[in-house]
């Protein structure tokens, strides 16, 4: 099982190898790939050394997967060239998530729509990935009909000049903005450029995503995504119109028995999912559940993962454990 990881010195893809490791996917070659800049690089993995070598030696390479996270423009140059090389790419940036052509993967919910002629997989955004594990099984039982989430993402999901502005900041050091504006003690109500519509591309990614992954193009979806300055996950609040009467207790019994989510509930002992609490685990935690007082049919709760992990690096290793155990690569 030759594997290659496009970005591995980014946030992303350092995580990704991280959790090669950890999760004892099979690998027997492993191709660490990054920019020139990068090239020759030596980076660890499972305690071994490995240089980084350029993408044109990757594509060379013939990789069983490759796992992207280099951002839309190498996914578009390069997918599929690893693609027409017999290389399956999993695509963690935005290129190729609404290609009708191309299917978009929460493994929980939709692998199964997976086949050996799938060359290019994309992986969704991060912020839409923790809110459709938990969208999901209720959508399943009730119906959605609208959903109004607003976002407090993560520093880390901008990347790590992101989190270096953070820290400067707090230690009085001038650097690299990654904002127009200071992150900590402040809060930026902007992720992604804007559109013509006033929305941010993050917040259509939210829209047009969560349709396309629970197969359902009649849901309304309305997004405000917001930095905050964290460094453990992103956080999400959701409003969900059903178009059926749900039962509170049987919506917390549903989530918490559905494999990925964690309810952390208890309003006696304030008891409540944080990214603090989120960081460094694969889960997405759900609280804060309560019935919208202010129109019927309607919930509101509070979700809560680590957007490097689920978010991220974890979804896409799900989707290649998913392809080996059902023998979708040979």
């Amino acid at each position: 099982m030759k594997v290659a990881v496009v970005g591995a010195t980014g946030l992303v893809g350092s995580k990704m190898i991280q959790l090669l490791a950890a999760r004892n996917f099979p690998v027997t070659e492993f191709l660490p790939i990054a920019s020139s800049k990068s090239v020759g690089k030596e980076i660890y993995f499972k305690q071994k050394k490995y240089q980084v070598i350029s993408i044109e030696d990757g594509v060379a390479a013939k990789p069983h997967i490759a796992i992207f996270s280099a951002g839309g423009n190498i996914s578009l140059a390069w997918a599929p060239k690893f693609a027409a090389n017999g290389t399956v790419v999993i695509d963690n940036s935005s290129a190729w998530r609404m290609d009708a052509t191309k299917k978009l993967i929460v493994p929980e919910i939709n692998a199964s729509i997976l086949t050996k002629e799938d060359k290019i997989i994309a992986n969704p955004n991060c912020s839409t990935i923790q809110m459709v594990m938990a969208l999901y099984p209720l959508h399943k039982k009730y119906t959605i009909k609208r959903v109004v989430v607003s976002t407090y993402q993560s520093v880390t999901g901008t990347g790590k000049n992101a989190v270096d502005q953070l820290f400067n900041e707090r230690k009085g050091i001038d650097g690299e903005m990654a904002y127009k504006y200071k992150i900590d003690l402040n809060v930026i109500p902007q992720i992604d450029v804007f559109l013509e519509n006033g929305y941010t591309k993050e917040e259509m990614k939210m829209v047009n995503e969560t349709c396309k992954i629970l197969q359902d193009n009649s849901i309304k979806v309305t997004a405000t995504t917001v930095r905050i300055p964290v460094v453990g996950g992103h956080s999400e609040s959701v409003n969900i119109e059903f178009a059926n009467e749900y039962n509170l207790a049987e919506v917390i019994d549903i989530l918490a028995n559905t494999k990925g989510i964690v309810v952390q509930q208890n309003d006696a002992t304030q008891l409540y999912p944080m990214p603090l609490n989120a960081h460094e685990k694969d889960e997405v935690f759900v609280g804060r559940i309560r019935r919208d007082e202010s129109q019927s049919k309607t919930l509101n709760m509070w979700i809560v993962s680590d957007n490097l992990r689920k978010g991220a690096a974890t979804n896409a290793i799900q989707i290649a454990e998913y392809l080996v155990n059902n023998h979708l690569l040979f």
